[in-house]
């Protein structure tokens, strides 16, 4: 029979690990680390900022992530490349930063926005490019239904303009729109 006891110990990792050892760090090495992290890449100061400024819930740090999205679509320079995950992953990443429910709903309607202003632009897309965007519509229509109830007077116009901006469009692009933005009014708007 092997000896047990002189098997070797397998290495603790992941966050419980590292948990645990800055749990034992000071003050003064846990803000020099989240320093280095800061300046080691563009989207831990992106992170960092928006957690720190989440009780503002706009201004800088929301066009910051508005950016973001809008750059995949509208690049300031060259055609958009359309990395529509990309544009996706900065609204996720801003809630997870802030929690902030108005501005992920903000970010929402500027990606459904901006995607009907692209394929108005451009022509007709592919199905993948229509579906994201629905499905941003339908994030949107969720939070308004939910935790972001009190907000639909703010996205009322908007969301009109949107269904209005997709009139003729085919992939059944304009019946989903119509048919999201009709329920919400009829469950949401003033009677």
């Amino acid at each position: 029979m092997p000896d047990e006891t002189n098997k070797p110990t397998k290495k603790s990792s992941g966050w419980s690990a590292a948990r645990q050892n800055l749990a034992t760090w000071d003050k003064p090495a846990l803000l020099a680390l989240v320093k280095d992290l800061y300046d080691a890449a563009a989207g831990n100061r992106d992170f960092i900022q928006a957690r720190c400024q989440a009780e503002d819930g706009g201004g800088e740090v929301l066009e910051t992530y508005r950016r973001k999205i809008v750059e995949q679509f509208f690049p300031k320079r060259g055609e958009g490349k359309l990395k529509l995950g990309e544009a996706r992953k900065a609204i996720r990443d801003y809630r997870k930063a802030t929690g902030n429910i108005p501005g992920t709903a903000e970010l929402l309607i500027t990606y459904v926005e901006t995607g009907v202003k692209f394929t108005n632009e451009y022509g007709d897309i592919d199905e993948r490019f229509y579906t994201s965007v629905e499905s941003a519509l339908g994030e949107l229509a969720a939070l308004l239904r939910g935790d972001a109830r009190e907000l639909y007077p703010q996205f009322r116009a908007r969301l009109a303009k949107v269904e209005q901006e997709t009139d003729g469009i085919g992939w059944g692009f304009h019946d989903f729109i119509a048919g999201e933005v009709g329920q919400l009014e009829d469950e949401l708007g003033e009677p």
